[in-house]
């Protein structure tokens, strides 16, 4: 199955759903914009709508949706009530969302969410979303 978080800079997310055993494939990459094929340069200027993402295949027989949520809401921390920032990223190229590709997913997301939510004092800022168009991935010198 694919998987597809965002939670700042790509990279850190990236390397954390390396680690997780079920995970087979990363890519880092833009979703939720308004620009075909965007550029590094496009997006990190605010300009194409979209936001910095990782697209991940992975073995639900080894690690469950739900399972992968929950690493991004302990690696997305306190930053999940933040609106368009993740520690020191800022900006709509850095807010975090979970988008998802298949009903089931939309709704395991959102159970995550609200069980999440019940733990934190303010508002959660997250983007929980069916994923709106192309997943692009970021230029090669980006990748791994």
């Amino acid at each position: 199955d694919i998987a597809t978080f965002a939670a700042g800079c790509f990279w850190g997310v990236e390397l954390e759903y390396q680690r997780v055993p079920g995970v087979i494939a990363t890519t880092v990459g833009y979703v939720q914009g308004r620009v075909e094929r965007p550029t590094y340069e496009e997006v990190s200027a605010a300009r194409t709508g979209h936001t910095e993402a990782v697209q991940l295949i992975y073995d639900p027989g080894v690690v469950s949706y739900l399972d992968l949520c929950e690493i991004f809401w302990n690696r997305l921390g306190d930053s999940a009530v933040k609106y368009q920032q993740v520690g020191n990223d800022r900006g709509p190229q850095y807010r975090s969302g979970i988008y998802t590709t298949t009903p089931s997913q939309l709704k395991t997301a959102k159970e995550s969410l609200v069980s999440r939510q019940s733990k934190l004092k303010k508002p959660i800022q997250t983007e929980v979303e069916q994923m709106r168009g192309v997943f692009w991935p970021a230029e090669e010198y980006h990748q791994q």
